[in-house]
């Protein structure tokens, strides 16, 4: 009789227990799976946290950045979703009154928006810088395809110092725009659009500061996005050493600090890449690698090579996958999938190469069970 009155109350703490945990991962499968109110940045010459996120995302915690690439640095110990969500920087009802709702000194992270995730990219110093000619063409990314009432791009003025002074509204000039363009005019890209502007800064020399106001069409939100640059003299952009992808990647990589249901990401994973062998003289090959693996996501990178006495115009990679893997989105390579066979061809900027010479590409994927390194192959397509 004891047995049976003392049951109930043995459940019961468990019953709430149990539910309460079901509860609690209900709301963080959730919040994992919510998609991000972040829709945009300009990817050429990039925005700083975008940026950031190129050269460091795989290894944001890699203490190198402290010293090789310091203003990235500070960014990432001050919010790693700053970089995470690069294309989140924007701010509502502003109604067209951006001096007035982004102050002097605050235009690289949108006036403070998003309660402070950005205000490390208003950091005075030497960020790192890409290359342009005083006539060049900014690419902006739109993930979600909202198109623009407006897009505005200016450059600071000649004699500004971004080293050593805070941006402001008076230091910049107006260097090219567009109107109202629908997303069915952009370019369309795996996983959006994007669109170029032209871009015209004469008399520029030296390091400056590119800042772009994007007015997206949907509702009244206003991006503001700064990309650090170095005019260079030449008659055209000078091509970065490493292309900008051709699809920004997805905005929801697992957290530098994860919560306690979520495991780290591990990097390595498990699985590593077989060893590399000589190229043959009339061929190519290609080795895969996964730099990096967190809870269900993974990305990878494919290095091409061409064979010693056989320069290429364009290749092609292929390889399948035989345990559920799925890729995601891609960069510097146009990818297509068919049942597990997945093939990889160049882009326009990476096609050809000399006897001997590489170039990589990276792409992000699913995966459920496992995730081992595939088979690839490469083929010399011209």
């Amino acid at each position: 009789m004891s047995t049976l009155a003392r049951s109930p109350r043995v459940r019961r703490p468990l019953a709430i227990a149990a539910a309460a945990t079901l509860l609690l991962t209900t709301a963080l499968s959730v919040a994992l799976v919510q998609p991000a109110s972040a829709h945009g940045s300009v990817v050429d010459p990039a925005s700083r946290n975008y940026s950031c996120w190129q050269r460091w995302g795989s290894e944001f915690q890699n203490p190198r950045m402290a010293t090789e690439d310091p203003m990235c640095w500070q960014a990432w110990q001050a919010d790693p979703q700053a970089m995470w969500n690069w294309n989140g920087l924007f701010r509502e009802g502003v109604a067209g009154n951006h001096q007035a709702a982004v102050p002097n000194g605050q235009l690289c992270s949108g006036g403070h928006t998003q309660n402070g995730r950005y205000n490390a990219l208003d950091t005075i110093g030497a960020w790192k810088a890409t290359p342009v000619s005083n006539n060049f063409r900014l690419r902006f990314f739109d993930q979600a395809s909202h198109g623009a009432d407006y897009i505005r791009v200016y450059v600071t003025k000649q004699g500004f110092n971004s080293s050593t002074e805070a941006l402001g509204w008076d230091d910049l000039e107006l260097a090219g725009q567009i109107g109202n363009t629908p997303a069915s005019q952009w370019d369309r890209d795996t996983g959006g659009v994007s669109i170029q502007i032209p871009v015209s800064a004469p008399g520029r020399t030296g390091r400056h500061i590119v800042y772009t106001v994007w007015q997206a069409s949907h509702l009244d939100q206003s991006y503001y996005l700064c990309s650090d640059v170095d005019f260079s003299g030449g008659t055209s952009t000078p091509p970065p050493t490493t292309p900008p992808p051709t699809t920004p990647p997805p905005t929801t990589p697992p957290p530098t600090t994860p919560p306690p249901t979520t495991p780290p990401p591990t990097t390595p994973p498990p699985s590593t890449p077989p060893p590399s062998t000589p190229v043959p003289a009339g061929a190519c090959s290609a080795t895969y690698q996964i730099t990096g693996q967190w809870a269900g996501g993974f990305q990878a990178e494919v290095k091409v090579t061409a064979g010693a006495n056989s320069p290429t115009q364009s290749w092609s990679v292929s390889w399948n996958y035989n345990n559920g893997q799925k890729v995601a989105s891609a960069w510097s390579a146009d990818l297509t999938t068919n049942g597990t066979l997945v093939t990889a061809r160049n882009v326009n900027y990476n096609g050809a190469l000399a006897g001997g010479a590489s170039t990589t590409f990276g792409f992000l994927g699913s995966w459920t069970g496992s995730n081992p390194v595939p088979l690839v192959s490469c083929t010399k397509t011209s």
